[in-house]
């Protein structure tokens, strides 16, 4: 897979790498897991993982930097999510927190640390992000959702 093994891609929206992500947790704060798959030119990778505490919206964030970060070079992404809370915080909150020197009008900003590294990664690669609903029968959401509910129930039987 070309964005994938390292050789060279061109960044254009023509031939993108397309990306699934999904994270959950259960319960929200507790065992958490997240679930990506990544599309290019005709292969697939799946990839997953998880903590033992954290939250859902820090599974959904981890999710799209994993992805982000198993590309090898500059790529044009498109990239689909179930979290309103990812998409609208990269694509709506983000500018504005980046003016304010990462903070937020009522203050800080939870899970800076997420942000800021997706904020280093979206600079890397021409990201189009897009929102699907979850839970509803799309294929490669519900795969996403089954890796991380495989990782959740792992780290159960681990503890």
């Amino acid at each position: 897979m070309d964005a994938l093994s390292g050789d060279v891609v061109v960044k254009t929206q023509e031939h993108p790498v397309i990306i699934h992500t999904d994270g959950g947790c259960e319960p929200n704060p507790g065992v958490g897991g997240w679930g990506v798959i990544l599309e290019y030119n005709g292969s697939k990778k799946e990839l997953k993982g998880g903590e033992r505490e954290t939250t859902n919206n820090r599974m959904e964030m981890i999710a799209a930097i994993k992805a982000l970060e198993a590309l090898k070079r500059p790529c044009a992404v498109k990239l689909y999510t179930d979290s309103e809370y990812l998409k609208r915080g990269v694509t709506e909150w983000m500018p504005g927190w980046k003016r304010r020197g990462w903070k937020r009008k009522g203050g800080g900003i939870k899970n800076l640390d997420l942000w800021q590294r997706l904020d280093e990664l979206i600079t890397e690669h021409e990201v189009e992000w897009n929102w699907v609903r979850g839970h509803s029968g799309h294929p490669q959401n519900e795969r996403c959702d089954e890796l991380a509910a495989e990782v959740i129930r792992e780290l159960r039987r681990r503890a």
